[in-house]
């Protein structure tokens, strides 16, 4: 199958809405969509996209969860 970049987008907005409701109460939905770019930017060069999403939904967790630089509105 082919790469459809507007299918790739619209899973990467799925992820931020689905982490916007996971983490209400804890981070901001400017914080999550920081760290949802964030998480996306590392895969901007992989030629592989198919798994994109489930990857940038991972790594978005993982800053979500941890990350102080994140909490002062930063992006890394």
């Amino acid at each position: 199958m082919a790469y459809d970049e507007r299918l790739e987008r619209e899973a990467i907005q799925d992820v931020v809405t689905r982490l916007v409701a996971r983490f209400t109460g804890t981070r901001s939905a400017e914080q999550v969509e920081a760290a949802v770019r964030a998480a996306y930017d590392r895969f901007t060069d992989s030629p592989v996209r198919d798994f994109i999403p489930v990857l940038v939904e991972h790594d978005s967790k993982e800053l979500l969860r941890g990350s102080k630089e994140l909490l002062r509105g930063g992006t890394s």
